[in-house]
């Protein structure tokens, strides 16, 4: 009983200690501490700060190029880290399969031109009266279906990789070629590359996974308490990569394991200060409205029993006052109360000063 009011009645001394009563220090012993203060940031709206995230690349801007036929990587332009442009040539290939499909092309191309002059022939014969209708339409169905295997045998050539321009070269008697070059869908950045020169690939394996970085999506981990602040359309910083953005999807299971909830993100702003899979803290301004609001270094913090404090310098030292927390993250806090924000507060060598409202002495 005696231990438990002793306890109370220090708490109560130390509350009455730091309710407004200045702390007083010379500058000798501020430098001799380490104490060092700072102006209060400018103001900010209502935010939740210190959020786990990670950044992606959109799915939308996200390309993996593949082997279109079994070939051997005969020459690799690109690595990972390069920039390319739309329609620029990152591989040569060597396909024996690209051969045999414009050995089919030319097949197919004669059985066409065969078709169409037995359809004319026919039809002049059968408006003569010279064979029977069913003669003509048996012909008429073959020249469909000559033009159709054509047809084909054209997009085989096209998913290969070549272009409307050499297909009509190769229909016109130019030369079987087994090489395939392989460009860029678009203009972007290498982030992955799978198989280097001389290795045998098949249909459809990976070659590179090539991105475009500008915007960047973020997906961020956010505790159920603070979704009911946040809307879409929200502003996002990432303030130690001096990126911002906005919230453009909020989640609507938890997750099992930490029981947050995920909130999707597009930057805008900073993305070249940002890489893909790097985790990052993020802000997000909230709906709330009220009382002004400042981030601080959690350095600035002080906890006296049960109240949190900062201190404000003066002529003579530093004031303690105390603050509310709203959010506090990893390196920044964000409080809330009765300060006009033009302040400085300490920010470092807090412990002395906390030791000095304890009673625990501080000074020299």
């Amino acid at each position: 009983m005696t231990t438990r009011l002793f306890v109370l009645l220090s708490f109560l001394l130390a509350q009455s200690a730091w309710a407004g009563e200045e702390i007083l220090f010379s500058a000798q012993q501020i430098k001799t501490l380490g104490i060092s203060s700072a102006l209060l940031p400018e103001k900010k709206s209502g935010e939740v700060s210190g959020l786990p995230a990670q950044i992606v690349v959109p799915g939308n801007q996200l390309f993996v190029v593949s082997t279109p036929l079994p070939a051997l990587l005969e020459q690799s332009l690109v690595g990972v880290g390069d920039h390319v442009n739309k329609g620029q040539i990152i591989a040569y290939l060597q396909s024996p399969a690209l051969a045999e499909g414009q050995r089919g092309l030319l097949q197919a191309n004669v059985q066409h031109q065969l078709a169409q002059e037995n359809l004319s022939r026919d039809l002049s014969l059968w408006k003569d009266g010279i064979i029977a209708e069913s003669r003509y339409r048996s012909t008429r169905g073959a020249a469909l279906e000559a033009q159709a295997n054509l047809a084909e045998r054209k997009q085989m050539l096209r998913l290969s990789g070549m272009s409307d321009g050499a297909i009509r070269q190769l229909q016109s008697g130019h030369a079987l070629s087994a090489s395939m070059t392989i460009t860029s869908p678009i203009t972007g950045v290498v982030l992955e590359k799978f198989a280097g020169a001389g290795q045998r690939l098949d249909a459809a394996m990976p070659l590179y996974k090539i991105a475009k970085l500008h915007p960047l999506a973020l997906e961020i981990q956010a505790p159920l308490s603070a979704v009911g602040e946040l809307k879409v359309g929200a502003p996002i910083e990432i303030p130690a990569f001096h990126a911002k953005g906005k919230l453009i999807a909020i989640g609507r299971s938890l997750t099992g394991s930490n029981q947050s909830i995920l909130l999707r993100g597009m930057i805008t702003e900073g993305t070249d200060n940002l890489r893909p899979n790097q985790f990052v803290e993020a802000s997000i301004g909230t709906t709330v409205v009220g009382a002004a609001q400042w981030e601080i270094p959690n350095s600035a913090l002080a906890r006296v029993g049960g109240a949190t404090l900062v201190f404000i310098t003066t002529p003579k030292g530093f004031l303690p006052h105390a603050v509310t927390v709203l959010n506090e993250g990893a390196q920044n806090t964000v409080i809330t109360g009765d300060l006009k924000g033009n302040e400085r507060i300490a920010v470092h060598g807090v412990s002395a000063l906390k030791s000095k409202v304890m009673g625990l002495g501080g000074g020299e």
